[in-house]
């Protein structure tokens, strides 16, 4: 069974979207899978520069969410860091290199789930 934030997958979704902005995330896009799919409740996606950077993001989310008391369930990708998935049961967290974002085209994908609006910086 999945593990459910007290708190809702998706204040739980917004807490990890400013996570990755913290490390330079960039090009996040937060979807709302779990009107579409069983999968999760939301996906993240996010985008570091190089594989140092997508270990940042990841190493930053994983250790703050878990002194907030969320435990990732799963963690596939992080060695090779060109895609690393981390799932939180509701949420299930994607962090890219440009050229993976780029090929795996989840947006397209999940292109029917509802996108969340998120501010970042740089954005009027």
């Amino acid at each position: 069974m999945a593990q459910e934030p007290a708190n809702g997958s998706r204040e739980l979704a917004l807490f990890a979207a400013q996570l990755a902005l913290e490390k330079k995330g960039h090009d996040l896009y937060l979807l709302e899978v779990g009107q579409v799919s069983i999968v999760a409740d939301y996906f993240l996606l996010a985008t570091g520069t190089s594989a140092v950077q997508v270990h940042a993001i990841c190493d930053h989310l994983s250790e703050s969410l878990k002194k907030e008391g969320y435990h990732a369930l799963r963690i596939e990708g992080y060695r090779e860091g060109w895609w690393v998935v981390l799932d939180y049961g509701g949420l299930v967290i994607h962090v890219f290199q440009p050229e993976a974002r780029i090929f795996y085209d989840l947006e397209r994908l999940w292109s029917e789930a509802p996108q969340v609006t998120l501010d970042q910086p740089g954005e009027n």
